[in-house]
């Protein structure tokens, strides 16, 4: 819940200026809903696109008030939406079933989903990690078929790495994106588990990002805190500049 209408086309466009040449990865960024048609306006026909940082359950346009439809999203101008993030699942008590509906809505309007998934620290330390996140893939991602793969992105957040400053070491990520390819594969096939994209979200900067990188399981990265200012988002995109 950051910036206001102005701020988020200033800071996009900053954005947009400088990785006007990277052609190396997909660039997604994810402003408030309130900024979301005007930004997408003015980002049109560049390479960055549009996520929505959540939507609705629902996929039908009835009384639900406070809501925001997927379809709604899209005619918007969103190619993406971020579904079943930390934050949501912790301060407003989504489900899994309910992660499920709202990925099942955002499917049924073409969107792409970004699916979140992710341990405590307390489940990390009881040892439940690898259980926990196996569960939230599973409840998630029921009912969804092989063709229904290639528009779903998964993202790790560990959520004791989010916002603490503590990041999991590379070790670790790549330790669960290993995990979460083979869950996929049992869940889905092996060749739908090798093409998924699986990002690290968790207190990603400038500074850890290569080493992150390097890992075989990490495709990219679900990044917070470093993506409010230009700089140092474009940082974290061209983190191979010098490679």
């Amino acid at each position: 819940m950051y910036k206001l209408i102005g701020e988020s086309v200033q800071t996009a466009l900053a954005l947009k200026s400088l990785v006007v040449n990277a052609n190396h990865c997909e660039i997604v960024i994810a402003p408030v809903f309130t900024a979301l048609k005007t930004v997408a306006d003015r980002l049109e026909g560049s390479n960055i696109k549009i996520a929505a940082q959540d939507c609705s359950t629902e996929c039908n346009h009835c009384a639900h008030t406070g809501e925001v439809a997927a379809d709604m999203i899209r005619d918007a101008g969103a190619t993406h939406v971020i579904v079943g993030h930390s934050e949501r699942r912790q301060l407003y008590g989504e489900t899994d079933s309910m992660v499920n509906l709202k990925i099942a809505a955002a499917l049924a309007a073409k969107l792409n989903v970004i699916f979140c998934v992710g341990e405590t620290l307390a489940q990390r330390e009881a040892g439940n990690a690898e259980a926990v996140v196996r569960g939230q893939v599973g409840g998630g991602m029921q009912g969804l078929t092989i063709s229904d793969m290639n528009f779903m992105i998964v993202a790790y957040e560990p959520i004791w790495a989010i916002g603490t400053g503590h990041t999991a070491t590379p070790h670790q990520a790549e330790e669960m994106h290993r995990f979460i390819r083979k869950t996929l594969a049992e869940n889905f096939d092996k060749d739908s588990a090798e093409r998924m994209r699986i990002l690290y979200g968790g207190s990603v900067k400038p500074d850890n990002i290569a080493s992150l990188m390097k890992q075989p399981d990490i495709d990219g990265a679900l990044v917070g805190g470093a993506s409010l200012e230009a700089e140092s988002f474009a940082r974290l995109i061209h983190y191979n500049a010098e490679d």
